[in-house]
């Protein structure tokens, strides 16, 4: 009974700090409707502004009550001040871009922070000084309990009063309400958007800073914080529902108690089976999120949210030009001489790119086409990768079998997400997505006896006739190609001109007898198949696979390949593959703060392209051709 106590307490504590950062980034979206990626480093930024902030009031070694929490408070008002500040330099240029650009942006902010903090922290984790007169243990029912974790229990219930407080018994909450409700009728009122949603957006930052700071005595601050917390505030966020504080407060109590007694119970027994519960840790808050969308598409307290603007500007064209079509001719034959007059990590490189281009298409195809926005779309390149390893590995069949094998084996996973995924829409349906694929990833990751583990499988090579880069770039440069022509043939096929329909207009496919949930489930079947080749054909690339194929930084870095090249142009993700891939091979051989330098270019790139460097070509091309 004590321990079931003690794992209940620990799991208010954990709940208070989920619900510091989450409900920061949900009154965010509840305004701005941004979804915020670089909340993540906000909360990375709290530790490390605090860490230095009490380290230098404690020097002389009198550091107090009043120190370590003025530390605490001033480092979350210093991260306040810059989330205001990053939110009127960029997020203000950018709010009548399409949410998934304002995405893309947050994501370069977070690549800056990152190696902001490696430059001004360096590389080492820091652990700071212990809260003065907190720092030993009080019994509860026997068993001892830290009397710090005790203070963040109440912590959590009180920032959860003063902000009620706030929201209801202000003139400026009242604002905040309004604008959350309907943001056009607020503004059509006379309120100043500008400096409410910079008010909003610093108060949010401010939040997850204070979320951070207050976890010095706990744990280090190390430059991994970021994504690992952004992650779990996205969770708690849509479990309660886009944009409602108590839904935040009551996900994070649901989340951080499921999290604590998977921890401490461990295992247990059932029907004769001992489970081990301490390995669901890694994926029982995307397990949470999966059954609650499932069972409520708009969370627990969360209410529907209007249609998604995907993209912005002109649709699909029907057809390429002939100018248009002498142009991709030209690009083929320049990558089919290319092994002639490249050097060898050339080849090596276009492999990446092709492999990427047909991994991004897919994304394309299911972001474009058919509206579905998805941030887990690793998965499929992962399960196509692992597919074909492990029927070379395991089942000992020759290659050419296995790299049709991977493809199959990510079009089943597309199979059981897709159903349940084409029943939501927007940032949940995006959500949703990401949790089937961390529980893949969290299979893949401990299941060490099957898959190797988190040190993967080795010695995937290919064939003996492809052992040449040469041959195998042919190989990868066939395969990409006619994936790539069959997704834009797809496109404009009578299946992709009703799956086009459905994303324009649903309710009017619905009048007329379109099923566009099965449409759309049999668009994720197939960009799951093209994915998992394009992952099969990474695997025998490489001649190993781990775990980071399944993993979140992947489907980031295809949303980039997308958002960078265009969502409305075929060529969109060919080039934002292309700029994405070698802007990471030149920036990290040139410099060791790679990230900066790499999400400067994203934010500058989104700042010139709305609509994507293919998108802006294409518009400038359409005019050269109207004047």
């Amino acid at each position: 009974m004590s321990s079931l106590v003690i794992q209940f307490l620990n799991g208010l504590a954990g709940a208070s700090t989920l619900f510091l950062v989450a409900v920061g980034l949900s009154l965010i979206f509840g305004v701005t409707r941004i979804v915020n990626f670089a909340h993540g480093s906000f909360y990375m930024l709290g530790i490390y502004v605090a860490y230095s902030i009490i380290s230098r009031a404690g020097a002389g070694g009198g550091l107090g009550p009043a120190g370590f929490w003025g530390g605490i408070l001033v480092a979350a008002m210093v991260v306040g001040a810059l989330g205001a500040l990053i939110e009127i330099l960029l997020l203000r240029r950018i709010y009548h871009a399409p949410e998934m650009f304002q995405l893309l942006a947050t994501f370069g902010i977070v690549l800056v922070i990152k190696d902001y903090v490696l430059w001004a922290w360096g590389p080492e984790d820091l652990l700071g000084p212990r809260a003065p007169g907190l720092g030993g243990s009080v019994e509860i029912l026997g068993r001892p309990f830290p009397e710090y974790d005790l203070a963040l229990v109440f912590i959590g219930p009180l920032v959860l009063g003063l902000l009620w407080l706030l929201l209801n018994r202000t003139r400026w909450g009242t604002l905040v309400r309004a604008a959350t409700q309907d943001r056009e009728m607020a503004g059509a009122l006379g309120v100043n958007q500008k400096w409410l949603f910079t008010a909003v957006f610093a108060l949010g930052s401010a939040l997850a800073g204070l979320g951070g700071a207050l976890q010095i005595p706990r744990e280090p601050a190390q430059l991994f914080l970021d994504m690992g917390v952004i992650a779990d505030a996205f969770v708690v966020v849509v479990v309660g529902g886009m944009g409602s504080i108590p839904g935040a407060a009551l996900a994070a109590f649901i989340i951080g108690e499921i999290k604590a007694y998977c921890v401490g119970i461990g295992q247990v027994g059932f029907l004769g089976y001992s489970v081990s519960l301490s390995k669901l840790t890694l994926v029982a808050e995307f397990i949470v999120m999966a059954i609650v969308l499932v069972m409520r598409p708009w969370g627990l307290l969360g209410r529907q949210q209007g249609a998604q603007r995907i993209a912005a500007g002109a649709r699909e064209r029907p057809a390429a030009g002939r100018a248009m079509q002498i142009a991709v001719l030209a690009v083929a034959g320049a990558l089919a001489v290319m092994p002639f007059v490249a050097q060898p990590y050339t080849i090596v490189l276009l492999i990446d790119i092709l492999v990427y281009a047909l991994f991004a298409a897919s994304l394309q195809f299911l972001m474009g086409p058919a509206g579905l926005v998805s941030f887990g779309h690793a998965a499929y390149f992962g399960l196509g990768a692992y597919g074909a390893a492990l029927l070379v590995k395991k089942a000992g069949l020759p290659m050419e079998f296995a790299l049709a094998g991977g493809p199959l084996a990510a079009a089943l996973g597309a199979v059981v997400f897709g159903w349940f995924c084409v029943r939501l829409s927007g940032v949940y349906l995006a959500m949703l997505t990401l949790a089937f694929a961390q529980i893949a990833w969290s299979i893949v990751y401990q299941w060490d006896q099957f898959t190797g583990g988190s040190n993967g499988l080795v010695g995937v090579w290919p064939a003996p006739w492809l052992a040449s880069k040469t041959a195998f770039y042919y190989l990868a440069f066939t395969l990409c190609g006619c994936g790539i022509w069959l997704l834009r043939r797809i496109v404009y096929s009578p299946y992709g001109c009703a799956l086009r329909a459905g994303r324009d207009s649903p309710l009017r496919c619905d009048a007329i007898g379109i099923d566009l949930a099965r449409l759309q489930w049999a668009a994720f079947v197939l960009v799951g198949t093209f994915a998992g080749l394009a992952g099969a054909i990474y695997a025998f690339s490489k001649g190993s696979i781990s775990p980071e194929t399944l993993g979140i930084p992947l489907s980031v870095d295809a949303l980039v390949m997308v958002l960078l090249g265009g969502i409305h142009t075929a060529s969109g993700p060919v080039v934002g593959a292309a700029v994405l891939t070698w802007l990471q091979d030149t920036v990290v051989r040139n410099t060791d703060y790679w990230r900066a330098l790499l999400g400067a270019i994203i934010i500058a790139l989104v700042l010139v392209f709305p609509q994507g460097i293919a998108g802006f070509a294409r518009r400038r091309w359409a005019r050269s051709e109207a004047a």
